[in-house]
């Protein structure tokens, strides 16, 4: 990361204020209520953040997208998750991500769903490709899954 947006307290912020933004809006809004915006903002910073890196429509190798994203937002990024892989599966795209933002301090079988880091894979394989997609959070390290996987199945 090449800003210093806070010069004193540094860049990165606490993950408990992160899940209490997320329990809030949650109690507010309703669990699907606060999926939506989640996702949605997610979507939004991965679109920005694929701009950011000038890896707009470049539709790289379903491989490559891992290390890429983990540059972006691994521990050398903005530490939202660490990307462990990339893969094609029946014509989707499959991506692993471990310490996700959304599971950590969660405790086993949470219903917890990774949103906001589902979110911002999507938007950034959306901008990579230039194409739609479908995305779901199909296997969590809350429900006995080595991963936090996400599915992703175009749309055009």
């Amino acid at each position: 990361m090449t800003h210093q947006y806070r010069p004193h307290v540094g860049d990165f912020s606490n993950i408990v204020c992160f899940k209490a933004v997320i329990t809030g809006v949650e109690d507010t809004l309703g669990t699907d209520g606060a999926a939506v915006v989640f996702i949605r903002a997610g979507r939004v910073r991965g679109h920005s953040l694929a701009r950011e890196l000038g890896v707009s429509h470049t539709a790289l190798p379903t491989p490559e997208l891992a290390p890429l994203l983990n540059t972006a937002l691994g521990a050398s990024g903005t530490r939202l998750c660490a990307v462990t892989r990339s893969y094609e599966d029946a014509g989707r795209i499959i991506i692993e991500t471990r310490e996700t933002v959304c599971s950590a301090g969660e405790p086993q079988g949470s219903p917890r769903e990774c949103t906001f880091t589902l979110g911002a894979v999507w938007g950034a394989l959306e901008e990579i490709t230039g194409r739609s997609y479908l995305g779901r959070h199909i296997a969590s390290v809350l429900r006995g899954s080595d991963t936090d996987t996400f599915e992703f199945t175009p749309l055009d």
